[in-house]
């Protein structure tokens, strides 16, 4: 999740990453910048992966702008542990509190404050390997001053273990509506070891518009998805501190709007039409 040590990868051709063993695929062409993606453009379509578990999926359609409503609390742990309440926000900077996200009739949104306050939602359904999918898009609501809040889909270790579990940032951006997606996938590595990951990047998507975003894991591979798309798969590049970067123990979906600087922030959305998760046998 962090912006920390990257390792550089090449972006449209296939490339060895030195020194790790760990292949990367071929990088899709960019993909469409149109405001509206269809159903058809989603990995999920395109690639098979049968019906979504209805039990742990969202499509966000309850509540409404007159009326926000608080994300279904079957399906989700909500900021501060409850409604309305909040907690410390990423690294201790500003909060993340229930309040900042709600579903208004189609979607959910989360707001990033200027005072710090920024939405935060965690799946209550973990599973070790699988398929998640998710319609998002986000744009600052503010005037720029350089303090951007991070957009991010999460694969986050049900044990809360970090970074000796993993965790899988298939979405993450140092401020909303980038022209640029990245990825920062983590191994599962030793607490006392430098931070391992790899890090993806695809430009041309306009992020301020809606895209499709998927991860497909599984015991052979962490693969990426926009608009159908692959744009990164990483796998295997164990050594003595870290396990291979698919052994991660079991993980479950969040959504965030992090805040990297404290206060006096860039007031930003983020928005999701809909979050879907699939088994490897779905």
């Amino acid at each position: 999740m962090l912006r920390r040590w990257r390792a550089v990868v090449a972006v449209g051709a296939a490339a060895v990453l030195a020194g790790t063993g760990v292949t990367l695929a071929s990088a899709a062409e960019p993909a469409s910048t149109a405001a509206d993606t269809l159903a058809a453009d989603t990995a999920a379509e395109r690639y098979d992966w049968g019906d979504p578990l209805p039990e742990w999926s969202d499509e966000f359609d309850y509540g409404s702008e007159d009326a926000p409503a608080v994300p279904d609390q079957d399906k989700w742990s909500l900021a501060g542990g409850g409604v309305d309440q909040c907690w410390p926000g990423h690294a201790g900077n500003g909060q993340r509190c229930d309040k900042n996200t709600r579903v208004v009739g189609g979607l959910l949104r989360q707001t990033g404050e200027a005072n710090g306050d920024s939405g935060w939602l965690a799946s209550k359904f973990g599973q070790q390997y699988g398929r998640w999918e998710a319609r998002v898009r986000s744009q600052a609501t503010g005037e720029n001053n350089d303090r951007q809040y991070h957009p991010l889909l999460i694969l986050w270790p049900d044990s809360d273990q970090w970074p000796e579990d993993g965790e899988y940032d298939y979405l993450e951006n140092g401020a909303p509506g980038e022209d640029c997606a990245e990825a920062f996938i983590h191994y599962p590595h030793d607490a006392d070891a430098p931070v391992q990951q790899e890090h993806a990047e695809k430009c041309g998507v306009d992020l301020t518009q809606w895209h499709n975003v998927g991860i497909e894991w599984t015991p052979d591979h962490v693969k990426g998805f926009i608009d159908g798309e692959e744009w990164f798969s990483f796998s295997g590049g164990a050594n003595d501190v870290r396990e291979c970067i698919q052994c991660a123990p079991s993980m479950h979906q969040t959504i965030q709007l992090d805040n990297f600087y404290g206060d006096d922030m860039q007031s930003a959305v983020y928005e999701v039409d809909w979050a879907r998760v699939y088994t490897l046998g779905s």
